[in-house]
């Protein structure tokens, strides 16, 4: 069986061992306990947790504060908030954003309540403010096989990217890694970005697609339309064709984007799955030649 870890925070000791026991009765659920924003914050930095499970006052913040920690580090964390402050007294202001769920500590069904909730929470990793694939850690998994930290710029992505922009017509074309929590640029032809949140990028939602990922009017699509990091950057369409390992696992994008709304005929769909094929290849020719100890 899968074990499920989560950490547990309350101030109050007595409390604190309550709720790890009512975890720890349950098969697979594996908590670490600690009494402090601090702790909390030093631990999941530390520990790879599946789920929070958090009272709301605590000695130097709020259930809340650290909540906002752990989606730092995790922005799929499943996140409960198990405690006797009143929800009238909580400010939900602190994390305006994030999904939480509340289950008052009144009586023992709440305490026998709490693990199904938080098996729930973990498995179904719906917290994030963003789609995730089902295959989510097998997808990661695969992508670490590629050395991300030793992949520096590479010329030939480089060269697809401009090649890429000049067929298309249009203002960008990068190659981007959809990491667990950000997307890296590779190669990004017309702009020097390195990274950006998988929650303010199209390749996020473009990796759950089987092909060729069109959005022709950034502006119109309610996914994006009030997305500001994409507005800072002018894009207004976008084209996306997935990298995909041999297993088909898809690890990332290339894409070419316009500052013009646009469409895209089944011909250039097509073209663009031969750039994403090609750069695929690459990388796993790196990821080979790193393997036996050859240079990336």
């Amino acid at each position: 069986m899968t074990e499920t870890a989560v950490l547990c925070v309350d101030a109050d000791e007595r409390e604190r061992e309550r709720t790890t026991a009512a975890l720890s009765a349950v098969e697979g659920l594996v908590p670490t306990p600690c009494g402090s924003v601090e702790v909390a914050v030093r631990l999941l930095a530390s520990e790879p947790f599946d789920c929070l499970v958090t009272d709301y006052a605590l000695p130097d913040g709020t259930g809340l504060d650290v909540v906002a920690a752990a989606r730092e580090v995790r922005p799929d964390i499943g996140c409960v908030l198990f405690t006797d402050t009143p929800f009238a007294d909580i400010d939900t202001g602190e994390t305006p954003h994030a999904v939480v769920d509340h289950l008052t500590r009144e009586s023992e069904a709440d305490y026998e309540y709490l693990p199904r909730l938080v098996q729930h929470v973990a498995t179904a990793r719906t917290h994030a403010s963003y789609p995730l694939p089902s295959n989510e850690s097998e997808r990661v998994a695969a992508l670490a096989a590629y050395d991300l930290d030793g992949l520096t710029a590479i010329d030939s992505f480089d060269r697809l990217t401009a090649l890429a922009s000049r067929q298309f017509e249009v203002s960008f074309a990068f190659v981007g890694l959809v990491d667990a929590h950000e997307e890296r640029f590779l190669a990004c032809y017309g702009a020097e970005w390195d990274a950006l949140s998988r929650e303010d990028t199209i390749c996020t939602y473009a990796i759950l697609e089987d092909d060729v990922t069109v959005v022709e009017d950034v502006a119109d699509d309610p996914r994006f339309a009030a997305n500001e990091v994409l507005s800072s950057r002018g894009i207004r369409s976008y084209a996306g064709a997935t990298l995909e390992t041999p297993a088909g696992e898809p690890v990332g994008m290339f894409c070419v984007l316009d500052d013009e709304p646009r469409s895209y005929t089944e011909d250039e769909r097509e073209s663009l799955r031969l750039f994403a094929a090609e750069a695929a290849e690459q990388l796993e020719l790196r990821r080979r030649l790193s393997a036996t100890g050859g240079c990336t």
